[in-house]
């Protein structure tokens, strides 16, 4: 059965150095946007889902297309019943023939229940970073910029927490992980997330991915 692996978190936590690792892994992942002033190895995001269905869907609920403010409701979401297939033909498009495959995207748990009903045994990874960090991480991006005080973005973090709560008492298949264990050299979690997904560790692809001194500064 092929492995669908959606990876999500806040904005700034390692989501990207994750799908990076996950991707020279072997899963497959289409067109993802190239390393950047913020991400020297790049995001590994798919671009045409991420402009093409997530953020026209998160506008057309009236809400942030970069996920930042006004938030979503999860209570209170637009149907969207057509997100599987237009996904799926989005990969077919850049070459998907029905390998495994992964989408990496913060803005998912905003709106996890639609997701969570197109792919409904989908393996959700959660990637964690500690709250003053997100904070300090979010002033200093220069596209962070729909709130602008630490409070603000504390409040945004919380917002994000209650929807992983959710996401957990919904019994979704989630692992959650914290990117900053491993970027400092305990690889245990990282071992774990590769077996929970079925995938061979490939040590290369982790050596090539960690880098601690941008971690640092992010």
């Amino acid at each position: 059965m092929t492995k669908e692996v959606l990876i999500t978190g806040c904005a700034r936590s390692g989501t990207s150095m994750t799908a990076g690792i996950l991707h020279m892994h072997g899963l497959f992942c289409g067109s993802t946007c190239g390393a950047n002033r913020y991400n020297r190895k790049g995001m590994f995001e798919n671009t045409a889902i991420r402009n093409g269905i997530v953020k026209p869907y998160l506008s057309l609920m009236g809400c942030d297309p970069m996920g930042q403010n006004p938030l979503p409701d999860t209570a209170n979401l637009h149907p969207f019943k057509s997100l599987r297939k237009e996904m799926l033909d989005v990969l077919s498009k850049q070459g998907w023939d029905g390998q495994d495959w992964m989408y990496k995207g913060a803005k998912m748990c905003l709106f996890w229940p639609v997701l969570h009903e197109a792919f409904p045994k989908a393996k959700w990874v959660i990637v964690r970073r500690a709250d003053d960090e997100i904070v300090n991480s979010c002033m200093k991006t220069a596209f962070m910029r729909k709130r602008t005080t630490p409070e603000e973005w504390q409040e945004w973090i919380d917002h994000h927490k209650r929807c992983f709560n959710e996401m957990h008492e919904c019994g979704l298949d989630i692992f959650e992980l914290w990117p900053s264990k491993f970027v400092y050299g305990d690889l245990s979690e990282l071992h774990e997330l590769i077996d929970w997904l079925g995938l061979e560790w490939n040590q290369q692809a982790v050596d090539d991915f960690i880098e601690p001194k941008f971690w640092s500064g992010k």
